[in-house]
């Protein structure tokens, strides 16, 4: 079947499409649940499709160091192996190398709040955390490819763009990412541009890849041996697969880099194209998105990397943008964060309530008699089966339970969520929508 992206309705800059696959329909704008090992933790492919998740993403750093994509692929591949049956995207493992090198050297990633509370989640920054932790570098960048030292045993793995692509192609996913470099929002102008277009060379040599592969049918070269995709030990190959890759934005947080390379994404022939790299802070996201915005192929899926939090959705899709995904509500769900609209006159989860963040603790004692569900409103399993007091009970008892109860509500809120923004642009009221909900976000 051939993969296709629709638009089929827009307000503004504000669209509906629809992304066409050998393994269904996803309707855009959409929002990923992350399952960097190939699980959205606690739960799994029936709770995904059962809260209707139409696009998953994975981890193709994780998956290749373990337990590797040419034991997954023998496996029948990673749909089969994660038992999804719906498409499924896949990074380059670009962000995890820059995590590796200059997230570290630079204290910035997933480990330290430089900006306060104003920042990206997801994508650069957790917001979350607050702990400086130092640690050797363990990558480094030249021109062939990066050279990273894996976190589990510390082994080097030299991975070049083109071993990104064959490990992707091995896990057949139905989207794949070209290998670019992430830069740091400490790296300076001339870093920023050097790095975008060493970034641009390897996105080409990914694409070139990709289209080697193609010609060449199933028949494919991974890490220097020879193979067939999809030869599994226990099904039959998935001959299906028509993988199309996402070209990455990059350069920083200047104007000019930005605007370059977004021409270089649209002109060249991948099939969508990502945003990513150091966005730095909100304002700052959307002021790059405003930039590139004239120069993003019109009729091309945009994957807004990372970045997954309701008021970032929101200010993504006045945007432009037509994909999105985060680790943010599987994993505030296991900290006992509940996602939650705020109500009138809901005076009790209004004392506890984060409105920026739109979520409210049901781990505090003030839930350890209340018999309503997380949310009077919502139709997830958990809501419509057990009451505050429970899953308040199944946190502070710390059972695995809680973890499973919390995620799947927090999954059914984000996803309604895009149900509701996605009519709400065919009916031309999303800036009403917008407005509605980040009152308070402020």
């Amino acid at each position: 079947m051939t993969t296709k992206f629709d638009i089929i309705a827009r307000e503004d800059r504000a669209r509906v499409g629809k992304l066409t696959t050998s393994h269904g329909v996803v309707n855009t704008p959409v929002f990923l649940p992350v399952g960097t090992q190939a699980t959205v933790k606690a739960v799994d492919g029936r709770d995904l499709d059962e809260l209707g998740a139409e696009m998953i993403l994975a981890n193709t750093y994780h998956l290749y160091l373990r337990p590797g994509s040419e034991r997954i692929q023998k496996l029948g591949g990673l749909h089969k192996f994660m038992d999804w049956k719906r498409p499924i995207l896949t990074d380059s493992g670009g962000f995890q190398v820059f995590s590796l090198g200059f997230g570290i050297e630079h204290e910035v990633g997933k480990i330290v709040n430089l900006y306060g509370d104003n920042l990206v989640v997801g994508n650069i920054l957790d917001a979350d955390s607050k702990t400086v932790i130092n640690r050797t570098k363990l990558c480094k960048i030249e021109e062939d490819g990066p050279t990273f030292q894996s976190h589990i045993d510390g082994i080097a793995h030299f991975f070049p763009p083109e071993k990104s692509v064959d490990v992707q192609i091995e896990l057949g996913a139905d989207f794949i990412v070209a290998l670019d470099e992430c830069t740091s929002p400490l790296h300076d102008y001339d870093y920023t541009k050097t790095s975008m277009e060493r970034s641009h060379r390897w996105e080409k040599r990914s694409l070139d890849e990709l289209i080697k592969f193609q010609v060449h049918g199933s028949r494919f070269t991974v890490h220097g041996r020879t193979g067939k995709l999809n030869e599994s030990v226990n099904s039959e190959p998935d001959s299906t697969v028509n993988q199309q890759m996402f070209g990455v934005v990059q350069g920083g947080p200047f104007e000019d880099l930005r605007i370059e390379s977004a021409k270089f994404v649209s002109e060249n022939d991948f099939f969508g194209m990502g945003i990513g790299g150091a966005l730095v802070s909100k304002e700052k996201m959307h002021e790059i998105l405003d930039w590139i915005f004239p120069h993003l192929h019109p009729e091309k899926p945009r994957h807004l990397l990372g970045i997954g939090t309701i008021d970032d959705i929101f200010e993504g899709v006045s945007r432009g943008m037509d994909i999105f995904d985060c680790v943010y509500p599987t994993r505030i769900a296991r900290a006992g964060l509940v996602l939650y609209k705020l109500k009138k006159d809901d005076k009790k989860i209004a004392e506890i309530y984060n409105h920026r963040n739109f979520y409210y603790d049901i781990s505090k004692t003030i839930f350890v008699e209340d018999g309503a569900p997380i949310d009077e409103d919502c139709t997830c399993y958990t809501c419509q089966h057990y009451s505050r007091a429970y899953v308040h009970h199944m946190f502070r008892s710390h059972e695995l339970l809680s973890y499973r109860l919390a995620t799947i509500h927090n999954i059914h809120f984000m996803l309604r969520l895009l149900e509701e923004i996605r009519q709400a642009i065919i009916e031309k009221r999303f800036a009403k929508l917008k407005e509605e909900w980040l009152q308070y976000n402020q």
